[in-house]
């Protein structure tokens, strides 16, 4: 209890000392004359720090009344207009190169961030890469994928009215070597190495709208990822086999005058009798002079820009766009034109798949579809087994004999 009371009076005398201290301070402060103190001076305001934002047009807004605004140079304009950077960014615009240390060799454009204004086929006048864009965007993808669809569809309707081209007589089992092991070898290496190329390149040009919308963004960036890289590799393969099949097939494929006949009634395709020709016909020929050796050199020559193989030359932007837009229309057209090749060499002709897989077609085939060739082979003027092999499995049915 002694505690308690003790505890009470110590906290009494505490809340009475502030109070008392307090009550002589208010009686001097009445007892004293009324003064007015003198105002403290006011501090300087601290200026801001950092960088502080400007509205550039709240800044001398009568400066564009000079009649030489517009020609100004970046420093002429800070000096009227502090923090309007337009002259330097319409350079930018209009694709000045500025100034940069690394060698020109190694980075031809490295002192340019815009290209400078061109207009393309089928794009406006504007920044060359917008341009390259538009051309892309507006006519390559969309025309060049309705014209596949068109031939595809074209074929197909064809296929559904007409079906394979049969052989109209009986085998008789005598075969004739067609493609030595050579020529096929050289013949399915291009061939594998276009259906690679093919197939990676229309996912890399369609597969944006046709494949990511289904499988997902992460699945089509690992996929395009690897046809990416499966295309690069190809290509030279592709490029290598396209020379050997030239030089391999050059000799037959020579215009001759029978030709100009074929083309006349049109290989007889609509009218199912076949127009006599020599080893190959002129729609063969058409395809060896047109898509192996003229588009097949431009879709060459512009993938080994494409890839930077090309030694000496400098690869600006302006080079790769140009490539890009050369390639993707020659190798367009080129599919369309093998599409139909590869249709009369499987589901379109009788026979003719199985020529090129085992080298040997049946002298029926050969007198109906090739009568020339056949003729020649006949009067010994070509032997009927080129080859120093021996046919095999379905080829050795009938053993061809020297002529």
């Amino acid at each position: 209890m002694k505690h308690i009371v003790w505890s009470l009076a110590l906290a009494a005398g505490l809340a009475w000392v502030p109070a008392h201290a307090q009550a002589p301070a208010a009686s001097d402060a009445a007892a004293a004359p009324a003064a007015v103190a003198p105002a403290p001076a006011a501090a300087p305001a601290a200026a801001p720090g950092g960088i502080q934002s400007q509205n550039i047009f709240q800044v001398k807004p009568d400066a564009s009344a000079d009649p030489k605004y517009a020609e100004q140079t970046n420093g002429e304009r800070a000096k009227v207009q502090p923090g309007n950077n337009a002259p330097m960014w319409r350079q930018v615009g209009q694709g000045v190169t500025g100034y940069s240390s690394l060698p020109k060799r190694q980075a031809p454009e490295a002192g340019n961030l815009i290209q400078p204004f061109v207009q393309y086929p089928g794009s406006r006048v504007t920044s060359a890469g917008e341009a390259w864009r538009q051309v892309r965007n507006n006519w390559i993808i969309p025309y060049g994928g309705s014209l596949l669809l068109i031939v595809a569809g074209a074929i197909a309707l064809f296929y559904w009215r007409k079906g394979m081209m049969m052989l109209h007589g009986a085998e008789t089992g005598r075969k004739i070597e067609r493609f030595t092991p050579f020529e096929r070898s050289a013949h399915w290496a291009n061939a594998i190495a276009f259906v690679a190329l093919a197939i990676s390149g229309l996912v890399m040009a369609f597969g944006k709208f046709l494949l990511l919308p289904i499988i997902g963004s992460t699945l089509f960036g690992w996929l395009t990822y690897a046809l990416k890289n499966l295309h690069n590799f190809a290509g030279p393969l592709f490029a290598v086999s396209l020379i050997i099949v030239f030089f391999t097939f050059l000799k037959d494929n020579l215009p001759r005058k029978e030709d100009a006949t074929w083309l006349a009634k049109g290989g007889g395709m609509l009218s199912g009798k076949e127009v006599p020709s020599h080893r190959f016909n002129a729609g063969e020929k058409l395809v060896f002079w047109g898509g192996v050796l003229g588009l097949g050199f431009i879709v060459v020559a512009s993938g080994l820009v494409l890839d930077m193989l090309i030694p000496g030359l400098i690869y600006e932007r302006g080079t790769m766009q140009i490539a890009h837009m050369v390639h993707a229309v020659a190798t367009v057209v080129m599919m369309v034109m093998f599409m139909g090749h590869i249709y009369m060499g499987t589901v379109g002709m009788q026979g003719a798949y199985k020529a090129m897989r085992t080298g040997y077609v049946d002298e029926t085939w050969a007198k109906e579809h090739h009568e020339l060739w056949y003729d020649d082979i006949q009067a010994g003027k070509i032997p009927k087994q080129r080859s120093a092999t021996t046919p095999t499995g379905e080829a050795a049915a009938g053993k061809p004999v020297q002529a």
